[in-house]
């Protein structure tokens, strides 16, 4: 049977009794980690393969933001601490090959990271374009402000995760770096027009869409529709995402606890599967919260389940041939010199 169609979070570094019950009844398909949940390789070690037992799926995706920089949820000491996007967009520059490789190579080191305490998907790369004067919640999470770059090197990110045998989720289509607020704390609008949006925001989405799963905007596109974000706009999602972009991978909502949405949050689940949305993306921890996702959200079927039949077996069992020591000290050598 075909697990629910929502991720879910837990409070802490390890599984309280409630917990482990509610994941067991409700079957959801995988669970997200944040700062709060990470103690040592060990621990979270334990916690991934708790999660997996509590819902009987050995296979059951694992997701976390580790981007580097700002959003970098595992970190020292266990961890090594990765450069922002923005770091990426300024080294070598010029030397498009160059920044590739970095980005590869950090991306590559990412996924090690991940992979050895059970973590197996990367919301990672981000593929948002910053534009002057708006929020800076993308801001240095962003690779450049070109488009084109950001594509190169989101792809860079992209390969670099998958060599690792960890999936990566483009974020945040149909882009968020317009946005002139933190959806964290209200709903955005962007006023630009589709030929703005076409020309800028859509490109690094549109390079990229063949990627294995991506993640949605709680953004709303005036343009496109004036009404409902994109999470919840089925016109932004069948017209712009899966329309003009193309983007044929799995579709994770944002955050459904983050305060850009409103109503229950069976309606903000039942709103964002409805729309386009193949799973719910529920981070805080907290269980009455879930409770409601997993009543919004039914199980896998359908397309949403080929989709996620197809990310998974973009995922190696054995990540390419790698030398970790020369490549973290390759790539630390690199940071040093631009720093």
């Amino acid at each position: 049977m075909a697990p629910r169609a929502f991720v879910a979070g837990c409070a802490g570094t390890t599984l309280t009794s409630d917990e482990a019950a509610f994941f067991r009844d409700a079957d959801p398909l995988g669970f997200i980690l944040f700062r709060r949940n990470i103690g040592s390789p060990d621990e979270v070690r334990a916690l991934t393969a708790s999660l997996r037992e509590a819902v009987g799926r050995a296979d059951a995706p694992i997701l976390i933001d580790q981007e580097g920089g700002r959003v970098q949820r595992m970190g020292p000491p266990h961890w090594p601490r990765y450069p922002a996007g923005r770091t990426y967009g300024t080294l070598a520059a010029g030397d498009l090959e160059r920044q590739r490789e970095l980005v590869r190579i950090g991306a590559r080191l990412i996924a090690h990271d991940l992979r050895a305490v059970g973590i197996t998907v990367d919301c990672h790369p981000v593929l948002d374009v910053p534009t002057e004067g708006a929020h800076d919640v993308i801001g240095d999470r962003a690779f450049a402000r070109d488009p084109i770059l950001v594509a190169d090197l989101g792809r860079a990110a992209a390969e670099g995760l998958l060599d690792g045998g960890v999936l990566p989720v483009v974020k945040h289509l149909p882009g968020h770096g317009r946005a002139q607020a933190d959806s964290h704390e209200s709903l955005p609008r962007v006023s630009a027009s589709i030929e703005e949006l076409r020309s800028h925001d859509f490109v690094p989405f549109r390079a990229l869409a063949d990627m294995p799963a991506g993640m949605s905007a709680h953004v709303v596109f005036e343009a496109v529709d004036p009404d409902r974000p994109a999470t919840t706009s089925t016109v932004v999602l069948s017209a712009i995402v899966r329309g003009e972009i193309g983007f044929g991978g799995l579709l994770f909502t944002d955050d459904l606890s983050m305060k850009a949405l409103a109503g229950s949050f069976r309606a903000r689940t039942e709103a964002a599967l409805a729309a386009g949305c193949d799973v719910a993306l529920h981070c805080n921890g907290d269980v009455a919260e879930a409770r409601g996702v997993a009543e919004g959200a039914p199980r896998l079927t359908g397309p949403s389940l080929d989709r996620l039949d197809a990310a998974l077996a973009r995922i190696p069992s054995i990540p390419t041939e790698f030398d970790l020591v020369d490549a973290r000290r390759g790539f630390e050598a690199a940071l040093a010199t631009a720093a």
